[in-house]
């Protein structure tokens, strides 16, 4: 099947060997659309990624966000949803100092974490698994959230030809910030550049080949 943009209440394929995926549902023997995106299929598994709305946290999902305010027993965090995020002192690998907790992490300071709950409470993080925590360097911004399955590409396809075409390390959250490491600022503002592309333009066809043009038109 080729990758088409859907509306809502789209038939996108029909017949019982299709199974309705993200965004999408069965109904009378078709698998409808759900969102306005991008619908593909799969190993007969039907999906839609959608090309507009917010960010809907999952758990396991990794985000950034910014640090709004220090309570006793942790950080409240900004992720983009409607309902902030905590973080608490038990989900940070290293001793915390109550008296001094802004030393760990003071307002405003960026941090990269792991949603591990959802529930009745709110949106649990934490920083325990490698390479979470706070972001000291590199350059941060932020896309449509419903972009982001796009600029990883299928098997993180995508951005492995960002990465090697600009040799930055680029860390891409599900809540739609990007984080973009290089040797200078001009091979970041690059690869910024790469990937305003991808968002500008997330549902033309031949995508990969325009990126990998692009690149290699514009490389020093």
């Amino acid at each position: 099947m080729e990758r088409k943009v859907v509306i809502p209440g789209e038939v996108i394929a029909e017949g019982e060997d299709y199974l309705p995926g993200e965004n999408t549902e069965k109904r009378d023997g078709k698998i409808v659309s759900l969102r306005y995106g991008l619908a593909e299929e799969q190993n007969n598994l039907v999906k839609v990624i959608a090309l507009s709305g917010v960010y809907a946290p999952r758990r396991g999902n990794i985000v950034v966000g910014k640090v709004e305010n220090i309570t006793q027993n942790g950080w409240i965090i900004d992720i983009g949803t409607a309902e902030s995020a905590f973080l608490s002192i038990n989900e940070v690998p290293r001793y915390v100092n109550k008296d001094a907790m802004e030393e760990v992490f003071d307002i405003d300071d960026m941090i990269i974490a792991k949603i591990w709950s959802i529930g009745k409470r709110g949106i649990d993080l934490s920083i325990k698994s490698r390479d979470l925590g706070r972001i000291d360097n590199g350059m941060i911004f932020k896309i449509n959230p419903n972009t982001v399955p796009r600029v990883i590409g299928r098997e993180g396809s995508m951005i492995k030809i960002i990465k090697d075409g600009t040799g930055c390390n680029i860390d891409v959250a599900q809540n739609g910030f990007v984080i973009i490491e290089g040797e200078n600022v001009d091979d970041e503002v690059f690869a910024k550049k790469v990937i305003d592309k991808i968002t500008e333009k997330p549902f033309v066809s031949g995508l990969t080949e325009r990126v990998t043009k692009f690149l290699e038109e514009n490389k020093k």
